[in-house]
């Protein structure tokens, strides 16, 4: 196990900088740049623009810039942010602990609700609640974010007044758990609705395979309780394709959380990674989706591993 996790690191560098060679290009292709932002102030002439382009190396040519970026990456230097004049680290390092928060209570809100969920839909006997549930499901998929949080925000916020307009604390408030909670909630149930839908559909029919299987009808036949079949002995193996979205999907929710930190005010990464986006802030922009790139490489890791302690049949072992 430990010689496989440590092949899968390995093989992960010339991933990342695959990765981190496409996107610096993507970045330098798209229209406009850095100097955008000062050429558009009324003050700024072109001596000046001159000297901000040779300070932040952006008169080199594109592979050049790429290599110091890279040794800059390799060495801890990840440049500094063209809008905040700080190291990018150290910017991004401010936002990150708000959507950690965020997405870890968004995965906590998909595990809690879409198991029972996708259970519930599979052993029901009723023809009209599987129907329903399949409804219910396929509207969390379709539903898209932004639309759902706008209307939350007008429903829950701005008529009803039971959940505050945006931010992570409010202004002049209490600052405690309680008001932390409040701003929290609504954002993280948006964005997990989505996961719960997808991954109760996964559930549901991984449980509608196992249940019919013959290790299920000897653990009926040798007179165990229904409860304990279901918990026991199907449940766990219809859960198996689970641990392989999770893990996918923790790294991918950070990135999946720009729209719902935009909506919502929250001051997390993905809302920082639109600022940059405006402002071309490459230094901040490579470092985030280098960031999250990491992430779903030790998701996708973190899933092999427990698919294979999950799964003795499994035997992780080199091609």
């Amino acid at each position: 196990m430990r010689s496989y996790a440590m092949r899968r690191l390995l093989q992960a560098v010339p991933t990342l900088l695959i990765i981190s060679l496409v996107i610096f290009g993507i970045l330098h292709l798209a229209p406009g740049g850095p100097l955008a932002v000062y050429a558009s102030a009324p003050n700024v002439d072109q001596a000046t623009l001159e000297r901000i382009e040779d300070r932040l190396g952006l008169n080199d040519p594109v592979p050049v810039q790429y290599l110091k970026w890279l040794r800059g990456m390799v060495t801890g230097d990840w440049g500094l942010s063209y809008k905040f004049g700080r190291p990018a680290l150290e910017v991004i390092s401010e936002r990150l602990r708000a959507s950690v928060l965020l997405v870890g209570t968004s995965l906590l809100f998909s595990l809690a609700l879409s198991v029972p969920f996708g259970l519930y839909s599979a052993l029901a006997k009723n023809k009209i609640t599987r129907n329903l549930t399949s409804v219910i499901a396929m509207l969390g998929v379709s539903i898209p974010t932004f639309w759902l949080g706008l209307v939350i925000l007008l429903v829950f916020s701005a008529k009803l007044r039971l959940i505050p307009s945006g931010g992570m604390y409010t202004l002049g408030g209490p600052n405690d758990l309680g008001d932390l909670l409040a701003h929290l909630l609504p954002p993280a149930l948006v964005l997990a609705t989505l996961p719960i839908a997808g991954w109760s559909r996964y559930i549901r029919s991984g449980m509608l395979e196992v249940i019919n299987q013959d290790f299920i009808r000897t653990a009926h036949s040798k007179g165990l309780s229904e409860r304990t079949v279901i918990f026991r002995h199907a449940l766990k193996n219809a859960l198996l394709p689970l641990i392989t979205l999770v893990g996918l999907q923790a790294g991918r929710l950070i990135g999946g959380a720009v729209i719902t930190e935009q909506v919502f005010a929250w001051p997390g990464v993905g809302r920082l990674l639109t600022e940059s986006l405006v402002h071309r802030d490459y230094p901040v922009l490579m470092a985030s989706f280098i960031m999250m790139a990491v992430l779903v490489i030790i998701g996708n890791l973190a899933a092999d591993l427990m698919y294979a302690l999950a799964d003795p049949r499994i035997r992780l072992e080199a091609e």
